[in-house]
């Protein structure tokens, strides 16, 4: 009955809570742009340079458990669209951390090496800094490669893993043609309103949801912006990462409980504009079997495959994902 109520709570305030009209030019850091919850930030010094890394701090809603889930967003989102996740988890007692990764939503965008063990230990550093020792780590899509690569790092920190249609679960570089970084950023400057929605279009098979422009038009505001150079470089140097450092070889090494939470009918593919032999891309991105593979190579890893659902559970199956997601956790 608990479980009901708390999805049942979200899911009425979901519609009465998006936001789906444009906002206007947003710069590199979403100057302006409000998230669901108050904004702090992490000092940080990388390559010489001074930067500062955004995240909220979420305490429970209902009687603290004592316990911390960290939310880790994937490349074309932000912490923000985690927003009904939280509000479900801090209802059932749960302080929840949600990061904007550097180069991502209201953190800076340095032209610096992105790697997902850097990234890890920027969010380590922000447990840290919040006197959290150990944490329940969700990661979905490009998140779903951090939490992994957290998880290897941090083992200790790291309570319980729970992976949302990561990428990374197959090494992209064996199908996916090269491409340079010059080249990435070259392609991402020509970004516009028109070629992100058409892009984050394949993340629902089923047809595009109205309400995703809530997540999808502050990216949007970004392209109109002085600033879009910034997050351009940031978007390229971030592909680079993702497509130079794959996770897909050692899950096995992955000795925490974990759960994969699987969107049956998603086929994303990180670079699939770049496949050209379509009999070739068609092998990729089988989620289905990807999920079962990764589960197999992670001793004790639980799979819930959702039918019916894309690359964003939590956004397009929510009550579904929720359900999983707590009866794990707790």
């Amino acid at each position: 009955m608990k479980f009901l109520l708390i999805l049942l709570a979200f899911v009425g305030s979901f519609a009465a809570s998006a936001q789906t009209t444009a906002p206007p030019a947003l710069n590199a850091t979403l100057d302006g742009y409000e998230y669901p919850y108050p904004v702090r930030y992490l000092p940080l010094r990388l390559e010489g340079q001074a930067m500062r890394m955004a995240y909220m701090d979420v305490p429970a809603t209902a009687r603290a458990n004592g316990r911390t889930v960290v939310l880790l967003h994937g490349k074309n989102f932000f912490g923000a669209y985690w927003r009904e996740t939280v509000k479900a988890l801090t209802a059932a007692g749960f302080r929840v951390v949600v990061p904007d990764q550097i180069g991502f939503g209201k953190s800076d965008k340095p032209d610096i090496h992105y790697s997902f063990h850097q990234l890890a230990r920027n969010t380590k550093h922000i447990l840290d800094t919040l006197g959290v020792q150990k944490a329940i780590i969700v990661g979905h899509s490009m998140g779903g490669m951090l939490a992994t690569r957290f998880a290897l790092m941090y083992p200790a920190a790291t309570e319980k893993l729970v992976l949302e249609n990561p990428i990374g679960l197959e090494d992209y570089r064996v199908s996916v043609p090269f491409q340079s970084v010059d080249q990435a950023y070259a392609t991402e400057r020509k970004s516009t309103e028109e070629s992100i929605r058409k892009y984050h279009a394949t993340y629902y098979p089923h047809g595009y949801p109205k309400a995703h422009d809530e997540w999808l038009l502050p990216l949007a505001a970004q392209t109109r912006h002085p600033d879009f150079l910034k997050v351009a470089r940031a978007n390229a140097l971030t592909f680079e990462m993702i497509y130079q450092q794959p996770v897909s070889y050692e899950f096995s090494r992955v000795t925490v409980p974990t759960l994969l939470i699987i969107g049956q009918d998603d086929r994303t593919v990180v670079g699939k504009g770049l496949v050209k032999d379509q009999k070739l891309l068609a092998t990729l991105g089988q989620y289905p079997e990807l999920g079962r593979r990764t589960a197999a190579q992670i001793k004790g890893a639980k799979l819930v495959p959702l039918s019916g659902v894309g690359h964003i559970p939590h956004l397009e199956a929510t009550p579904r994902f929720l359900k999983a997601l707590l009866a794990f956790i707790r």
